[in-house]
C-alpha cells in the first residue's frame, strides 16, 4: 500500500506564508499525478490544485497567483507553497496521488487568523 505523509501546516497571520508538503512511502510502483484538496467545517472537500506527470499546473480561482504547486519525482514528494494567505483558506488540507488508485493523506490544519 502506499502511505503519504503530509507536514508543514500550522498557524499564521493574514498575509502570512506556508509551505506544504506530501510525502509518498510504501509499495510505489509508479506515481502519477499529485494535487491538493481541502475541506474547511460545514464544507465539501474542494479541489485547490493538481501537477501531471507532465508537468503541467491547475489551480482554484481562488488560489491562483497567490499558491504554487510543485513536486520532486525522486522522492515522490508534492508542495503547495502559500502565500498572501487570508482568513478564508483557513481549513485541512489533503493531499492526494494518482496510481493504480487514488490516495489520500492525513491531513494537516492549515490556520490563517486577521
Amino acid at each position: 500500500q502506499v502511505q503519504l505523509v503530509e507536514s508543514g501546516g500550522g498557524l499564521v497571520q493574514a498575509g502570512g506564508s506556508l509551505r506544504l508538503s506530501c510525502a509518498a512511502t510504501g509499495s510505489i510502483f509508479s506515481i502519477g499525478a499529485m494535487g491538493w484538496h481541502r475541506q474547511a467545517p460545514g464544507k465539501e472537500r474542494e479541489l485547490v490544485a493538481d501537477i501531471t506527470t507532465g508537468g503541467s499546473t491547475n489551480y482554484a480561482d481562488s488560489v491562483k497567483g497567490r499558491f504554487t504547486i510543485s513536486r520532486d519525482t525522486a522522492n515522490n514528494t508534492v508542495y503547495l507553497q502559500m502565500n498572501s494567505l487570508k482568513p478564508e483558506d483557513t481549513a485541512v488540507y489533503y493531499c492526494w496521488t494518482s496510481t493504480l488508485r487514488l490516495y489520500w493523506g492525513q491531513g494537516t490544519q492549515v490556520t490563517v487568523s486577521s
